[in-house]
């Protein structure tokens, strides 16, 4: 079954304190360094995020990127060509951290599978309300909404949601979830449950921490099978 069938219901499968520099003429002259190719392109994802988690999207610029890195324009664009192009970038670094994140701590997990889903549960959260500028990238509007993900954007995404499904799949065989559930979809509905909690932490509606440990811990309870005699 292509990946595609297991995002049909998901807009992404339709395609899939920085400080401001008041610096003089010859301060800049000073920053203009020999980058060797990927130096530069990390310095440039490096500095993009911090300017991303100081002024958000609509502050970060291509033409303040260059400034902040003190690189010329032309040099910049041999990494980005547009602003779009950024953002997907930023937005595949959100990817990549999940991925390597979540599979360290299935692999290394013990045999408490419970225990295994609750941090993972935790994680996606803590994840998503620590850089919510990079979250916002990563499901929001700005590049699914418009279909602008780039290629490999698109590629790190898939990966992630094929990661989840397999090991929710993983999860069903070991008895935290119903084995006659569809994977995919209870997949989505644990990725479902997690954005929705995520994004009403990063809008503000609720900001106590207390009061959002415990609905992860009831979204928890609601999602998995108890351990036998759990609850007797």
């Amino acid at each position: 079954m292509s990946l595609d069938c297991y995002l049909d219901s998901v807009n992404i499968v339709d395609d899939f304190d920085t400080v401001k520099i008041h610096a003089n003429l010859q301060s800049m002259k000073s920053r203009k360094l020999n980058y060797h190719h990927g130096d530069l392109r990390r310095s440039l994802l490096q500095s993009a995020d911090l300017m991303l988690r100081d002024t958000g999207i609509e502050g970060l610029s291509l033409r303040k990127l260059a400034d902040h890195v003190g690189v010329s324009r032309t040099a910049l664009y041999h990494h980005f060509q547009d602003k779009n192009e950024l953002l997907c970038a930023l937005a595949e670094q959100g990817f990549h951290h999940w991925y390597q994140r979540t599979r360290q701590l299935v692999e290394s997990a013990t045999h408490d599978h419970h225990e295994t889903f609750r941090q993972f549960f935790y994680h996606y959260i803590q994840d998503a309300t620590t850089t919510p500028e990079t979250y916002e990238l990563m499901f929001g509007r700005a590049i699914w909404k418009q279909a602008q993900a780039t290629p490999a954007l698109k590629e790190i995404a898939y990966l992630c949601f094929q990661y989840q499904v397999d090991i929710t799949a993983r999860w069903q065989q070991l008895g935290l979830f119903p084995q006659e559930e569809t994977t995919v979809r209870l997949a989505q509905v644990i990725w479902s449950t997690m954005h929705g909690l995520a994004r009403l932490v990063i809008d503000g509606v609720y900001a106590d921490s207390q009061h959002i440990e415990d609905m992860c811990d009831c979204a928890i309870r609601m999602l998995v099978i108890p351990k036998a005699g759990e609850y007797e």
